[in-house]
């Protein structure tokens, strides 16, 4: 710490002020002049300044609840699911009771009050406690160090932070919008591979060439904590991708040879059948990799099986069920009010556009190469992304430990 910098805690250089909520059921507390923040809002947002809220309170839900108005540019921490959001209201704004709001003092500069936070979120998460969800309390809050020097050299720090942080806004902008050409590029590909088609193709329903297995509904209470034979769930599927790492159940060795119709073999495509109305989180087609464990089929997947070789290339297919041109027959088919429901069934109605098997085999062996690039180049533009981020908490700590 430089010479000249003060130790002090949160509660010596800020006023901390606890949120509340009016109750919900009284229409006469809600849709007044009075800004009303939420964790789950702050999440939403990309930058760090707020001044209208989505919900807004009134005189007299302020008046019959714990919630308090804070000052313009004051901090506005999020203190439970999650602890770690972090805002600066331009206006009068109360909070609910997940948020805790800092008033600074005269000798502390509402920026670098933000910067110090941001950079100590992980220490922050470390003080939460509680058995359903992690919460920091306004007093484990107000024993927080904060190493504070005088009001020009706060400054000085804040105009270095904020020139650093708009450049990696601006790279991480420019990569984060590279990764969505790269990944619509792929798109737009695979969208003209099955809409222009030539004169020898012909359609038929996917149950000319397949049959749908659906997966089993594996008992909870049978789970072991590990063994050689893990469960293929919902949760494991997400973006045409198999991650065995998410949450993994087990179950004994012995159900691979009991269950066997429903373990998974390298190659096998299989299907997510159940998602949320309104959003295409389902629908999605992994093709099962080389693996080290026997995989079972849990219940709402559904693999696609008895492959006629002779009439579909098995890539070929992935790639279709994986195409918009497929998805836009697919999702209408969905029933559910709250949850979104694929049925098998019907998906075997669905129509294949199909050409012949080395013209399939061609179009596959083409879109796995493009694949491979664009997923380099993903690849790339992540390793941007992290750097970036790194980047970030590397002159955080700089400032913070008087390097800058």
């Amino acid at each position: 710490m430089k010479a000249g910098w003060q130790t002090k805690t949160i509660g010596d250089v800020c006023e901390v002020v606890n949120g509340g909520t009016p109750k919900t059921g009284i229409k006469e507390f809600w849709g007044g002049v009075h800004q009303w923040i939420t964790p789950a809002e702050m999440g939403k947002r990309s930058s760090p300044y707020i001044n209208e809220t989505e919900r807004t309170i009134t005189d007299l839900g302020l008046k019959n609840s714990s919630a308090r108005l804070l000052p313009p540019y004051s901090i506005i921490l999020s203190s439970r699911a999650p602890i770690g959001h972090l805002v600066i209201n331009t206006t009068l704004m109360a909070t609910n009771q997940g948020c805790k709001g800092l008033v600074p003092s005269s000798h502390l500069n509402y920026k670098f009050l933000y910067y110090y936070l941001t950079s100590i979120v992980d220490l922050l998460n470390t003080l939460g406690t509680g058995a359903t969800f992690k919460e920091l309390s306004g007093g484990k809050l107000k024993e927080v160090i904060i190493a504070v020097p005088r009001l020009p050299e706060q400054q000085r720090i804040i105009d270095i932070l904020d020139v650093a942080f708009d450049g990696i806004a601006a790279a991480k902008a420019n990569a984060e919008k590279n990764l969505q050409n790269a990944r619509a590029l792929f798109e737009s590909h695979l969208q003209s591979v099955f809409t222009q088609r030539g004169e020898e193709w012909a359609e038929k329903p996917l149950s000319d060439v397949c049959d749908l297995l659906n997966g089993f509904a594996f008992k909870s209470g049978d789970a072991v904590p590990e063994s050689e034979t893990q469960l293929v769930r919902m949760g494991n599927l997400y973006g045409n991708s198999l991650n065995l790492d998410r949450s993994p159940v087990f179950y004994l060795d012995s159900f691979a040879v009991d269950y066997c119709k429903y373990i998974l073999k390298e190659g096998d495509l299989i299907m997510s059948l159940t998602g949320t109305t309104g959003k295409e989180d389902y629908g999605y087609v992994v093709r099962i990799p080389e693996c080290n464990y026997d995989l079972l089929m849990n219940q709402r997947i559904a693999k696609f099986d008895s492959i006629r070789e002779d009439l579909v290339n098995r890539d070929y297919l992935m790639h279709y069920l994986r195409s918009r041109v497929f998805l836009d027959i697919l999702y209408p088919t969905a029933n559910g009010t709250r949850q979104a429901n694929l049925s098998s069934v019907i998906i075997k109605t669905l129509p294949i556009p199909l050409c012949s098997i080395r013209e399939q085999k061609m179009i596959a062996s083409s879109l796995e190469s493009l694949s491979d690039e664009i997923q380099h180049l993903e690849s790339i533009y992540q390793r941007k992304l992290t750097a970036l981020d790194e980047l970030k908490k590397s002159l955080l700590h700089q400032a913070f430990s008087g390097e800058l």
